[in-house]
């Protein structure tokens, strides 16, 4: 069986989501890619904007979340410690 989510982890799963799209994503798209419920999703993104690290555009008339430095900077940090912590097993 597989362990659950940490909140870091579904954090970046989202961001990263939003990364592989090109820095901007459509809703629907992040909710597939992110693996989660509707409200689950909407809750991350109110505390994703909250944070700073996305923003919420319109394009065309859509609406779409866009990564911004502070999220793309916390992509990379993320990965460092996650190397960090699996070259010791932790």
């Amino acid at each position: 069986m597989q362990e659950r989510r940490t909140k870091l982890e579904i954090v970046n799963d989202m961001l990263r989501a939003i990364q592989d799209k090109g820095g901007r994503i459509k809703p629907t798209h992040l909710l597939y890619k992110s693996n989660l419920s509707h409200n689950r999703m909407n809750s991350y993104l109110d505390y994703l904007k909250n944070k700073e690290l996305i923003v919420e555009n319109t394009l065309k008339n859509k609406k779409v979340f866009q990564l911004t430095d502070k999220g793309f900077s916390f992509i990379e940090n993320y990965k460092k410690v996650r190397e960090f912590s699996d070259a010791f097993g932790i």
